[in-house]
């Protein structure tokens, strides 16, 4: 296993038609539909980038901002960011748009965190990520930036929850 591999190297897309199977009883995107895909779109990326099979270890919350109605075109895109020692931090963003229109929107972004694993189905060393580039660097920026400002948020919402409860 090389050292470090690059961010490039693990970014992946995926593109779709919303589907009328693919919809709540109101004709919007069903959330667990968007978040397998989700799934599946990061574990792509970081068996690109680790050169290993992964299982999802966690998801860091996630919030809907924006519905997606059926014929809307989605895509999801991931890429990843960090890494542990056997594990590897992904960016899972999706976004949403009407082509008749020419809109497009953003619809959520989420974290996910993968272990890496061996024939054994044993945890295993991934490489370090590599930004060689200033894009790369940039994105991997945007993704620490956009994780930590998550973590914070959720944790005011708890606290204002909290406090509320009282």
């Amino acid at each position: 296993m090389p050292d470090t591999a690059t961010l490039e190297r693990s970014f992946t897309e995926r593109t779709e038609v919303l589907m009328p199977n693919d919809t709540n009883h109101l004709g919007r995107a069903f959330g667990g539909r968007i978040l397998e895909w989700m799934d599946v779109v990061a574990s792509v990326a970081c068996r690109r980038f680790a050169g290993h099979q992964v299982v999802t270890a966690s998801i860091d919350h996630i919030d809907f901002h924006a519905p997606i109605a059926v014929g809307d075109v989605v895509t999801v895109e991931s890429f990843v960011f960090d890494t542990g020692r056997t594990s590897v931090s992904v960016r899972a963003a999706v976004r949403a748009e009407d082509p008749e229109e020419g809109e497009e929107w953003d619809v959520t972004t989420a974290f996910f965190t993968f272990v890496a694993l061996d024939e054994e189905e044993t945890p295993v060393e991934v490489p370090d990520v590599e930004c060689p580039d200033e894009d790369q660097r940039a994105l991997r920026d945007l993704a620490l930036d956009e994780r930590r400002e998550h973590r914070e948020s959720l944790i005011e919402r708890l606290e204002a929850e909290q406090e509320r409860d009282r």
